[in-house]
């Protein structure tokens, strides 16, 4: 009993200091997502998906100062012709976005579609409150409550470039929820990019449904020396012949926990989700993957690489559900970690769930140290040792890299981790 009064409490809280938007066409989900939290509370390490990350900081009621890196996203796809959505502080800023008009493609504002009928109406919320079947996720739920912006972008064709969504931080103390709902029309296609730091702590949420031989294509970057805590959730549906492809870097940050639940549910559909991520010294990263087949031939990838140092912590979490008559179900997990000393950890948790007799499914997850060998092999030419070390630390990440299809996309992204390293060398 003092356990749940204790979790009431600081659900009581938490919703103090909230203010729940309310009219419009949003307002049935966001007063059913907000029974649904008040039924589920908060998570705490007692659940099972979160013990072996703490969920404190994401659930006090008043968020831990961030110190801010003005810095800290460098020239990050800089040369990629995008269209550029700016928030800072969860706060769109029109001013450093472009004009939202883009071929093929509606983009609007959340807090500002007020229509009473709109196509979002169908979406907002919707794939969240799936996803909470059979593991809850009630960050998640509180974000469908709470969220006061985000973007509502709906693809009807092959949209000309990719769409940026800029999150920057310039309060120490911001708490900020931001929701996204995308809907792909059938064929269409689309490639969404996210960077920036984004607040003190960062609750964000992206809905995503594909429609009959859609591709959606999502390259996130979290911020570099930043002291933020964040948990980040997408829930994508995916239709026949469709295509999802999702990869994380993720460089520092205090607490990450980044969930990302799909279902297939046409056949002849792929998924993949992927992520690469360096933490150093006080850095828990935490990657929590479900991925659902319901559908005859459908394929999905789970990729992870983690490297630690300096006593940062990686957790992986990642299951295979394969449904009844889920059949020719091909699923692959791999998460792997590099941890450069004594001191930092992963965690691993692979799990398959299956009932369909015709499948290919299969996981694996390992843990070591640097290969002294091909250490010894590089210092031997030459190379020096933290050069060396660099190296290596580039060529076990690249299996996860590869994922991004864009050769572009990926060659900012290796630069990103290559600047990371050179930063910290000894």
């Amino acid at each position: 009993m003092a356990a749940v009064a204790e979790t009431t409490s600081a659900l009581d809280a938490r919703l103090a200091g909230l203010t729940m938007p309310v009219g419009g066409w949003s307002d049935a989900a966001r007063k059913d997502a907000l029974m649904r939290v008040q039924a589920a509370g908060l998570p705490v390490r007692r659940d099972e998906y979160w013990k072996y990350t703490r969920p404190d900081t994401l659930t006090q009621a008043v968020a831990v100062p961030a110190a801010l890196f003005h810095n800290a996203e460098g020239a990050l796809f800089d040369d990629v012709d995008r269209l550029k959505i700016v928030f800072v502080d969860g706060i769109f800023d029109a001013g450093a976005s472009d004009d939202l008009t883009l071929s093929g493609v509606t983009i609007e504002r959340l807090a500002t579609a007020n229509a009473d009928i709109h196509w979002a109406r169908d979406l907002y919320g919707v794939l969240e409150a799936r996803g909470q079947n059979p593991v809850a996720r009630p960050l998640a739920t509180l974000n469908t409550a709470f969220a006061s912006d985000g973007v509502l972008i709906h693809v009807t064709g092959s949209a000309s470039k990719p769409i940026n969504l800029i999150y920057l931080h310039k309060s120490e103390t911001s708490d900020v929820m931001l929701h996204n709902v995308i809907k792909l029309d059938a064929g269409a296609n689309l490639t969404v990019l996210e960077t920036g730091p984004a607040a003190a702590r960062f609750n964000k949420v992206i809905e995503v449904d594909i429609a009959d031989g859609a591709a959606f294509h999502h390259i996130r970057a979290q911020g570099r020396d930043h002291e933020r805590r964040a948990v980040t959730h997408i829930f994508a549906r995916l239709g026949t012949e469709s295509t999802f492809k999702s990869f994380t870097l993720t460089a520092n940050g205090v607490m990450t926990r980044n969930e990302c639940v799909i279902e297939l549910t046409g056949d002849d559909a792929k998924a993949t989700v992927g992520g690469a991520c360096v933490g150093d010294g006080d850095f828990h990263h935490d990657d929590t993957v479900f991925v659902t087949h319901d559908a005859v031939n459908c394929e999905s990838r789970q990729v992870f690489k983690k490297v630690l140092r300096n006593g940062a912590t990686g957790v992986f979490q990642g299951k295979i559900l394969v449904k009844v008559g889920a059949q020719k179900t091909d699923g692959y997990q791999i998460s792997q970690s590099l941890l450069l000393d004594e001191d930092s950890q992963f965690l691993a948790k692979p799990e398959l769930e299956i009932y369909a007799d015709d499948v290919i499914c299969s996981h694996g997850s390992t843990s070591g140290a640097i290969d002294e060998t091909a250490l010894f092999y590089l210092r031997s030419r030459g190379v020096p040792a933290a050069v060396a070390t660099d190296l290596l630390t580039l060529s076990f990440l690249a299996e996860a890299v590869e994922e991004i299809e864009d050769e572009d996309l990926r060659e900012d992204i290796n630069a990103l981790l290559q600047s990371w390293l050179e930063r910290r060398r000894s």
